[in-house]
């Protein structure tokens, strides 16, 4: 095996899908890209990493509320394009032809391009680790979508696709949560 740099191992180890997170300060809308996502438990608790050099954690600390939103591999440029501009000069909804869609909990848009988004609210903040928890109180999924396939960066500008699902939920079956499996009918 081969040595690699401590500075490079986050690359390994990168959790996805990337997101994108939309807040609405009072005044208008924004979005970011946020690749740092994690679930939490078997609730509809999430973290996620940004801090106060990302334009939308005012508006998010200031709400407490947001939406994840769930893009598609066909959204990859848009993906990258929300996250290498800020909010602070750019009306990303526009810029990238996103449409915002009113929420039912959160103040924050829905993004109808999306393969699902999940409105939350902020149940702490861990400033020294820049990790904002969520818990989701609503959500919706695009089940005509037809590209499903989500994105996860690796850290180092390439991404990498869903591809083949695998099942194995009988053999799991024991492990995961009431109607997870088998599928309530």
């Amino acid at each position: 095996m081969k040595a690699l740099e401590l500075s490079k191992t986050f690359t390994l180890i990168e959790p996805g899908p990337v997101v994108l997170v939309t807040t609405h300060d009072g005044a208008r809308s924004n979005v970011m890209t946020i690749s740092w996502t994690m679930v939490t438990d078997f609730t509809p608790r999430f973290a996620i990493t940004t801090g106060a050099w990302n334009h939308s954690f005012r508006a998010l600390r200031k709400t407490r509320e947001c939406v994840i939103a769930i893009p598609g591999v066909d959204l990859l440029d848009k993906v990258v394009g929300i996250g290498t501009c800020s909010g602070a000069d750019t009306d990303k909804f526009a810029r990238f032809a996103l449409t915002p869609l009113p929420a039912r909990e959160v103040g924050a848009p829905l993004i109808a391009e999306c393969l699902a988004n999940i409105e939350c609210r902020v149940v702490d903040i861990v400033s020294r680790h820049g990790i904002v928890v969520l818990e989701g109180v609503a959500a919706c999924v695009d089940t005509a979508r037809k590209e499903r396939r989500t994105l996860h960066a690796v850290g180092d500008g390439t991404f990498i696709a869903d591809g083949r699902r695998l099942d194995r939920r009988t053999q799991m079956a024991s492990k995961l949560p009431a109607g997870v499996w088998p599928p309530v009918v």
